[in-house]
């Protein structure tokens, strides 16, 4: 397989997580690319429409997008059913939260676009501002569901946040709130969410976390 990526994009460091979770992230070949929201790169374009990374193409030449899709296929190639528990309760916490931690990377990614994408005389603060408040919005339900937190390992049929056995949703989350510290080091969002600060130390020391530390290219 062969992988379309950037090293800074939080959703190549999901799908890597999964694929190191799934015991498959030795089978992917990285190619390089230069992913834009205004100039589309024609290596990405030639195998995904939106010329986004992450892209996985497989050996028959398939192409899948967009992470949510890569790491369900990841997760069933590697055997892993803990990452998308089966239609049940988990499954729909697993997947929710996984929406939970997109959501916060698109508008994220939305408010530091508008200072590194658009020229300086177009940039409109109030749409930054707007992008942040939604930030703030799931770093309080992160936080919440922190709280809530259930020992997988003294019943299995909760775990809203877990380190042990992670779901799609954990992976989400973790590489979310690891993308705030690489691009947003400002907002402090530990100071704040103590339950979440908690988590994250503890989920971020994963194998998978920390081989896949986001860097500049």
């Amino acid at each position: 397989m062969k992988l379309l990526y950037a090293p800074t994009s939080p959703y190549v460091r999901k799908v890597m997580v999964c694929a190191h979770l799934a015991g498959v992230a030795e089978q992917i070949q990285w190619l390089d690319s230069a992913a834009n929201p205004v100039r589309r790169d024609d290596r990405i374009a030639a195998h995904n429409p939106l010329a986004k990374v992450p892209t996985l193409i497989l050996a028959d030449g398939q192409s899948l997008y967009d992470s949510r899709v890569i790491c369900e296929y990841l997760a069933h190639l590697g055997g892993n059913a803990d990452l998308f528990p089966a239609v049940g309760p988990r499954r729909w916490v697993a997947l929710a939260q996984q929406a939970l931690g997109d959501g916060l990377l698109d508008a994220a990614l939305l408010a530091r676009y508008e200072h590194t994408a658009r020229p300086a005389e177009y940039q409109w603060p109030v749409w930054r501002e707007a992008q942040l408040v939604k930030v703030g919005a799931c770093l309080e339900q992160i936080e919440q569901q922190a709280g809530e937190l259930i020992n997988p390992l003294t019943d299995p049929q909760g775990a809203v946040l877990a380190a042990q056995a992670p779901s799609i949703g954990d992976v989400t989350l973790g590489c979310a709130l690891g993308y705030l510290d690489f691009r947003f080091p400002e907002l402090d969002w530990r100071a704040s969410h103590p339950r979440a600060t908690q988590w994250e130390a503890v989920f971020r020391k994963l194998p998978a976390m920390q081989a896949t530390l986001p860097h500049e290219a």
